[in-house]
């Protein structure tokens, strides 16, 4: 029995008649190939990487595992319509927080129509991706059994954020009182162990970060992190499970032998926030920036980050 996901916080939704990925209850995640191009290439993307023996290990457990296509019932009712067959990344996780990165501060892949560089290009320069060779694509963060996950009340102000607010962000994502009243301020209790630490988010990004210096196979456009944990794994001082993926290959091009700069400098962007966080940890009990940022971007139905 196929269902919507629970856990998604980028992309386009299935539900009220609208075309999105789906899951079943044995962890596999079903997205819809796009009709045009984007959806022949992300198969083709897949089936490569999958295939290819150069890619080391500890490189391909960042991807998503790929089981081919299948035709399966649209979420829209159209019927049978192909689909990517993929590993579901929040399978087997309890209340995890999630947060969606496209790194890049292009969007668009070589070749594609004036019209869709035009659009890329609005957002890219509306949004944080020029700025800082990133923006944020979504985020779910869960506060407490009883108060639930915080998301932001729509895409746009997530994407918008400047570089002091998407500090703050990454802090509440790996804050204990991300649920308390608006003047608390994000206390980064699970910073060390999400985003520090051997196997933290840190050392799998800079992990990503060594091979990107290297490989010259793949131009990643449009592709996100996806990073995620869970918040009461540790809050009971067990590992919390953080991990990184990379997700959305629909405009993966050859990289000819060339350095893939664009997805390299957004990265190390990237990277430069979770360290700087921690590195400064007092800067989390002092951050005053906290109210401004709920008034002009980030709100919810339910409360604050």
């Amino acid at each position: 029995m196929l269902k919507v996901p629970d856990h998604q916080v980028a992309g386009h939704k299935a539900g009220g008649g609208r075309l999105g990925p789906l899951v079943d209850d044995s962890g596999r995640f079903y997205k819809p190939l796009q009709g045009d191009e984007r959806g022949a290439n992300e198969v083709s993307f897949y089936t490569s990487f999958s295939s290819n023996t150069k890619i080391p290990d500890h490189i391909t457990r960042f991807f998503p595992k790929f089981d081919g296509t299948q035709l399966v019932e649209a979420s829209d009712g159209t019927g049978m319509q192909p689909h990517l067959v993929l590993q579901d990344l929040t399978f087997d996780r309890v209340n995890p927080s999630i947060m969606d990165i496209k790194i890049g501060s292009r969007t668009w892949p070589p070749h594609a129509p004036e019209d869709y560089v035009q659009k890329c290009l609005k957002k890219d320069r509306e949004t944080s991706s020029l700025p800082l060779g990133f923006r944020v694509s979504g985020a779910r963060i869960f506060q407490s059994t009883k108060s639930g996950y915080w998301e932001p009340e729509n895409k746009s102000s997530i994407q918008t954020l400047s570089a002091d607010e998407v500090k703050l962000l990454l802090k509440n994502f790996v804050s204990s009182n991300a649920s308390e009243v608006s003047h608390m301020k994000p206390d980064c209790a699970f910073a060390s162990t999400v985003y520090g630490g051997s196997t933290g988010i840190l050392s799998q990004l800079l992990e990503l970060k060594a091979w990107f210096e290297d490989q010259t196979s793949y131009h990643f456009y449009s592709c996100s992190v996806l990073m995620m944990f869970e918040k009461e794994l540790a809050s009971c001082g067990k590992s919390p499970r953080a991990e990184i993926k990379l997700v959305d290959f629909a405009h993966v091009h050859e990289g000819k032998g060339v350095i893939d700069h664009n997805f390299l400098g957004g990265l190390c962007s990237f990277i430069k926030f979770i360290s700087e966080i921690l590195t400064t940890p007092e800067d989390c009990a002092a951050d005053s920036l906290l109210e401004d940022a709920q008034k002009s971007h980030i709100y919810s139905d339910n409360g604050s980050v």
